[in-house]
């Protein structure tokens, strides 16, 4: 009988969707210790200012916030500390590529769980001017709108 492989989401950068246009996106592995594994099962994670950068061939998260283990005592590491993802290297090459050429970015748009390991969605991003902010914010009002018509009118 197969398992089932469960997910449940942990923590999600709504503000990269307002901020950027969301290109491609992947699925990596994060490198953790014990106590930010604890502290992520408890809700402990924020992904808000993070972002993706490419050094020596590896691909690294910054500025994600863990929270400390409350019971963690010595073993509990800094909460902003530079994370490596877990990616093969042949991604690492082709992010690496799009970063470099086209002027995009990596921004982690969601943190869960698959299975009993932590993975990170890694989007490729190229930055929102004004303009679309004011127009995605629109087209978000205007389908608020028309969805609340629709249920109103079937109450």
């Amino acid at each position: 009988m197969p398992q089932k492989k469960s997910s449940a989401t942990i923590a999600d950068n709504r503000k990269a969707r307002h901020d950027y246009f969301v290109l491609e996106t992947y699925e990596a592995g994060i490198e953790l210790v014990g106590t930010e594994v604890k502290s992520i099962r408890q809700g402990g994670a924020n992904l808000k200012d993070a972002w993706i950068s490419i050094e020596n061939g590896e691909a690294v998260i910054k500025q994600m916030h863990i929270s400390p283990y409350e019971k963690g005592n010595i073993f509990n590491k800094d909460p902003y500390r530079e994370r490596r993802l877990l990616l093969h290297k042949r991604e690492i090459l082709k992010l690496l590529g799009l970063v470099k050429q086209s002027g995009l970015t990596l921004i982690p748009l969601s943190l869960y769980f698959k299975g009993s390991r932590v993975k990170v969605s890694v989007g490729v991003c190229k930055g929102k001017k004004l303009y679309d902010k004011r127009e995605d914010m629109a087209n978000r009002a205007a389908q608020r709108d028309i969805e609340r018509a629709v249920k109103n009118s079937i109450s």
